[in-house]
């Protein structure tokens, strides 16, 4: 492969002594050997920090121990912070890391010559089994992210990237942080493709790299909110306090924006004010037309129905569960 660049790895840790020595064996054994391993545990109680006292001396290994927990996000940005090389990896602490992650994440950066390289997952339960082969598959991000990869709406309002599977220029780290504060809904891996996408490049690489592993004590995982809403006046009311908490974050962060999303972050964040309360509104449909057009029809159509006529919304969403409970649409659709 030739001379290999240091690759700083980023291991955020907390109460995760389960799958913790599997996964940092996992990153110790990449095909990709010049590596430093930088893990900072946020505080945990259970056997974590024992488990890191075991490599504590490995030469490629650096620890650090946060005195008291400050949350998953400070941890990731603690671990940012600390970054000592042109380029860096994040990582969960109950993963695996396929040989290859690490070679095949760097071949494609410096292919495209990019910024930051993400790539897809395959989905596994808390035995190893296999749940899915393709994460982005799974979760309906293909469409998305082959319609908008190259344009500066890749990232504007969904979550298309991975965390644990970024590779990244630390050149970038001066406009990603300090991360945004005070939001669940715009975590770290989705604020460093936002920013990475308004102001460089961004490649995919389209195969598992990481068997990304799904259980009861995950603290982000292969799940959305609106799927867990039983109701239709629940589903639309998280869909809205997304964009409204997601436009507030872009709004105080308008230099991260170019001129023209500037406008719309603004524009964009009053509809979703406005329309909350409404039974039915179609003041400012130009700004779902904006925000939107990259979707499929059916997506386009069925959410501008959501969100403009919920009353409408309503009633198409009690005809599609009576056929599901009468067996006419799978349980899953």
């Amino acid at each position: 492969m030739g001379e290999q660049e240091t690759i700083d790895i980023l291991l955020a840790t907390y109460q995760g002594e389960k799958y913790l020595r599997e996964q940092i064996d996992s990153i110790l054994n990449q095909t990709y050997s010049n590596i430093q391993l930088i893990i900072s545990d946020d505080g945990s109680s259970d056997q974590t920090r024992a488990i890191l006292g075991t490599y504590q001396n490995h030469p490629q290994i650096k620890i650090y121990y946060q005195e008291h927990n400050i949350g998953y996000m400070k941890n990731f940005e603690f671990l940012l912070e600390h970054v000592e090389h042109d380029l860096y990896m994040l990582c969960d602490q109950d993963d695996i890391w396929l040989p290859e992650k690490i070679e095949k994440s760097y071949q494609k950066l410096k292919q495209e010559k990019a910024d930051l390289v993400f790539t897809d997952l395959e989905i596994i339960d808390e035995n190893g089994q296999t749940i899915a082969k393709s994460f982005n598959r799974k979760m309906d991000k293909i469409h998305k992210i082959e319609k908008t990869l190259v344009t500066n709406q890749f990232e504007y309002l969904y979550n298309n990237i991975t965390g644990c599977t970024i590779l990244a220029k630390r050149q970038g780290l001066s406009k990603i942080l300090p991360l945004p504060e005070n939001t669940k809904y715009l975590i770290h891996d989705s604020w460093i493709g936002l920013v990475t996408s308004l102001h460089g490049k961004i490649a995919y690489l389209d195969e598992p790299t990481v068997l990304y592993r799904q259980h009861g004590n995950n603290q982000i995982g292969a799940s959305r909110q609106s799927y867990q809403a039983k109701s239709f006046s629940e589903i639309r009311n998280v869909f809205i306090s997304v964009k409204q908490e997601l436009f507030s974050v872009y709004v105080s962060h308008q230099e991260q924006f170019p001129e023209n999303l500037q406008h719309l972050n603004k524009k964009a964040k009053a509809y979703f004010d406005r329309i909350r309360p409404k039974k039915i509104s179609f003041r400012g449909w130009y700004i779902f037309y904006k925000l939107y057009r990259y979707e499929t029809p059916s997506y386009f159509f069925l959410n501008f129905i959501i969100l403009n006529m919920p009353l409408l919304g309503l009633i198409l969403f009690n005809i599609r569960r009576w056929f599901k409970e009468k067996g006419c649409i799978s349980k899953s659709a």
